[in-house]
């Protein structure tokens, strides 16, 4: 079974979540990402102990600041899911995809979300 997602998705393996830092998620953002999505182990199945909480928590907190921002937390998302659950996984590929195409471009690229906000606009008008 083959299983498909968005080829806009890019995927960056890591040992454990846990290695996951505040700094590599905004990085991802700053690098163009519209939307970024962790997947880790399920709770309590970390190799590492609580890598996968520690991830948690740090998705968490910065969700609160980009509300604090003025940027959607709907653009970060934490997810736990087994290795065997391929066809899960791609189902939250796609899902995070379809979520960064409805929020539009992210704000930290202003002359692509100007465009986009203005032909939304234009699709309203019209």
């Amino acid at each position: 079974m083959r299983l498909q997602y968005s080829p806009e998705i890019r995927i960056i393996l890591i040992p454990c979540t846990g290695r996951v830092d505040i700094l590599h998620l905004l990085k991802a953002f700053e690098g163009g990402a519209d939307a970024v999505f962790v997947a880790g182990c399920l709770e309590g199945e970390c190799h590492y102990l609580t890598g996968n909480i520690q991830a948690r928590k740090r998705v968490a907190k910065l969700k609160k600041d980009f509300e604090q921002m003025g940027l959607e937390p709907e653009r970060l998302e934490m997810f736990n899911l087994s290795a065997a659950e391929g066809a899960r996984f791609a189902a939250i590929a796609q899902e995070m995809a379809e979520r960064a195409y409805k929020l539009g471009p992210s704000p930290v690229k202003p002359e692509q979300r100007k465009a986009w906000l203005a032909a939304q606009a234009q699709a309203s008008a019209g």
